[in-house]
């Protein structure tokens, strides 16, 4: 079940629905099914404490993903900072919807296996997340 939360924000404007149907079929073209997938929007303060508590980390970040994998089962918690998103979208002059859909297919990636360590892993995300994106503009 893939569901969507909120933490001391409102939840933004998606079509979840849609979202929720691009992410199943990720998924299933990696030959793994869905299995429980919460997204918790939330502030810049409410994820750094996150990071600061659970990876020791002192610094904002877009997205913090907990893989909760079991088998051919993908889960996980994808918490999501929707301050820095929407900066992010101005920064990089995208919307912010595409900015939010970059995040969270972001999240799918590693819970699929994908990493950003690395130049070579980064560039390779992001092709994958511009690939999602277009077959979710295509698509949904």
């Amino acid at each position: 079940m893939i569901n969507f939360f909120n933490e001391d924000i409102v939840l933004p404007q998606l079509p979840f629905s849609s979202i929720k149907k691009w992410i199943k079929t990720t998924i299933v073209a990696s030959d793994l099914k869905a299995g429980d997938l919460s997204f918790i929007f939330c502030s810049d303060d409410y994820l750094l404490k996150i990071n600061q508590s659970y990876l020791n980390h002192d610094y904002f970040t877009d997205i913090i993903t907990f893989n909760y994998n079991l088998d051919k089962l993908v889960s996980g918690d994808i918490f999501i900072s929707v301050d820095t998103v929407r900066i992010n979208a101005v920064e990089f002059k995208v919307s912010e919807q595409d900015e939010f859909l970059r995040v969270i297919i972001h999240g799918i990636l590693h819970l699929l296996g994908f990493d950003d360590q690395t130049d070579l892993e980064t560039q390779e995300m992001r092709k994958r997340e511009n690939d999602a994106i277009d077959f979710f503009k295509s698509s949904f």
